[in-house]
């Protein structure tokens, strides 16, 4: 179990720590304070449930759908170049509607709703889970192990990352690290849509 379980454990913790529309989300919803337990816990949620798919060998829906894949880089690029201008717009006011606390927070419907739309309209999400997860757990004897690795590299990931953003806290408190923020999230998710639309 061990020999399939750490595999899956360290390729699922090597794709997610590239910096990306979703971490840069969990990261603000962390340093802001604001229904961070329910952003982590669907973030590992939706990664569990991929996981799990391209384990039980749904990668080839890629090869199966040919649209697929293209609708989905479109649809990523557009809200992802959508987002990083709200982030720019955000990063040039400035002002008290970036403190940590925030003043007119997202109710928590909205946060998920935009959560999962960073999420699912972004392909390399699929790349990642149902085609790259899947194909290499096909190596191991014991898939079901090396899903359970990946899905708790996942977890704990998420976790870390939105509790563990308390920690800048007196980073954040001068509005101008929250400008600085806003802007290297517009400029990733700019650099991400326009690297969708260029493939």
């Amino acid at each position: 179990m061990i020999s399939s379980f750490i595999p899956g454990f360290l390729l699922s913790m090597s794709l997610i720590l590239a910096i990306g529309a979703q971490n840069a989300f969990v990261l603000r919803q962390g340093l802001r304070r604001e229904h961070v337990f329910w952003v982590c816990l669907t973030c590992a949620l939706v990664d569990a449930v991929l996981i799990g798919a391209g384990v039980a060998g749904f990668g080839v829906l890629a090869e199966a759908v040919p649209w697929f894949e293209v609708a989905m880089r479109y649809g990523g690029a557009a809200f992802l170049l959508v987002y990083g201008t709200r982030a720019a717009i955000s990063a040039w006011r400035g002002g008290a509607v970036l403190q940590a606390q925030g003043e007119n927070p997202l109710s928590l419907r909205r946060t998920l709703i935009t959560l999962l739309a960073i999420t699912l309209l972004n392909p390399h999400v699929y790349l990642d889970t149902l085609v790259l997860v899947g194909s290499v757990s096909a190596q191991y004897p014991d898939k079901v192990a090396f899903a359970t690795g990946a899905i708790a590299a996942s977890v704990i990931f998420f976790f870390a990352l939105g509790y563990g953003a308390r920690l800048l806290q007196p980073v954040f408190a001068r509005p101008v690290s929250w400008r600085i923020l806003d802007a290297l999230i517009a400029v990733t998710m700019w650099a991400i849509g326009l690297a969708l639309l260029l493939q």
